[in-house]
């Protein structure tokens, strides 16, 4: 449910696909929780070790989406060790999307194909499900992953229609009634879960953080420091460039082409996602619907046009980035910063921009965003 960022880098934009359908994650144990400012640990430095910083830029498809990592060799991680990093970064993301799709077998898809029943799952399954009830509880149900129970009435993205209709009233009602993130039951002990009779589940919405988490962990294992980290919409930033400066994503336009923003964020060891109603979305009879759904409703949300969540860790940000979008700018802001360490960035359904507390200063508006439907 997200919106590609833009990463400034030098005097350039590099500009991001959209995020499709796909995963995404929740609160890891105390053991496996994402820790992405967490210090490299120190090592015999690499012999080249006055060589200067070698630019690394590697793409690849995971998650449908894109990943992206760009990194900066060092002293501890010349440009051989850091390429092996990013190699690592990428497969430990795909390694991730195995345990976690629900577009093929995977330990959550046979949550959904046993429905009601306890299921054996592993630690990051676990991880996932567990910050996915937090998310629900934190947003009063507004974040809730058993809104998959719905996914067929609403056809957006690959499963788009060449003339798009919108489901009936009845249909969503129906639907709706199997809707609830509070009869997901979790067994941490005994690796397992279960989710409620005729429930389907998608963590699309917060797996992608998650996974960017656990890239980011696995280059700073090996050394790695000054790197980004992006799979579609969500992204983390480490360190800093070689000059000095911090890295800089711009935030799209919603209304504006792709390659169009209205603000830029900075990020320090600091991690950035944006939900946006233009990912994927059809207009009907002048009216957008979108792939955010609120599921008080079983209809697109309608309170906002973007959010764009800045947080310590890229878990954090995606699951609270769609619960914002939600509830909307006033109550949105009110739960932002009742969030330690989190931050906003807001384009309400009326095209006005709402800044958090926490972000004022690192977030720089470059001109209003384009009003349109």
């Amino acid at each position: 449910m997200r919106a590609a960022p833009v990463l400034m880098l030098g005097s350039f934009a590099v500009w991001a696909c959209e995020r499709p359908d796909a995963p995404r994650a929740a609160a890891p144990s105390d053991a496996d929780k994402p820790r992405p400012t967490e210090a490299a640990p120190s090592s015999t430095p690499a012999a080249n070790w006055n060589a200067p910083p070698v630019k690394l830029d590697v793409s690849a498809k995971a998650m449908g989406t894109e990943v992206r990592v760009i990194a900066f060799s060092n002293p501890n991680a010349d440009e051989k060790q850091a390429r092996a990093a990013i190699e690592a970064a990428i497969a430990e993301i795909r390694r991730l999307e195995d345990v976690m799709t629900t577009w093929r077998p995977s330990e959550l898809q046979t949550l959904n194909d046993r429905s009601g029943e306890w299921v054996a799952v592993g630690p990051d399954s676990i991880d996932v499900l567990e910050k996915s009830l937090w998310a629900g509880k934190m947003s009063k149900g507004t974040f809730d992953i058993t809104f998959a129970s719905m996914n067929d009435l609403w056809k957006f993205g690959d499963a788009a229609e060449a003339a798009p209709k919108l489901p009936s009233r009845a249909e969503i009602d129906q639907r709706r009634q199997r809707v609830d993130y509070q009869k997901i039951e979790l067994d941490r002990d005994g690796k397992r879960a279960r989710i409620g009779k005729g429930q389907r589940i998608d963590v699309g919405g917060i797996a992608k953080g998650y996974a960017v988490d656990a890239a980011a962990r696995v280059l700073r294992r090996e050394k790695v420091t000054d790197f980004l980290v992006q799979a579609g919409g969500d992204l983390f930033g480490s360190g800093k460039k070689p000059d000095g400066s911090p890295w800089v994503s711009g935030i799209r336009d919603p209304r504006g082409s792709a390659t169009t923003f209205f603000a830029t964020i900075e990020l320090e060891d600091r991690a950035f996602s944006t939900a946006g109603d233009y990912a994927r979305s059809f207009v009907v009879g002048g009216k957008r619907y979108h792939h955010i759904i609120d599921p008080r409703t079983g209809w697109p949300a309608t309170a906002c046009r973007s959010v764009t969540i800045w947080a310590a860790d890229a878990f954090t940000a995606d699951a609270v980035d769609d619960a914002v979008f939600i509830l909307g700018p006033e109550q949105g802001l009110a739960l932002v910063e009742s969030l330690p360490d989190v931050g906003a960035v807001i384009v309400d359904a009326k095209n006005q921009v709402h800044v958090s507390r926490r972000v004022t200063g690192k977030v720089k508006i470059t001109q209003q965003p384009t009003d349109a439907p």
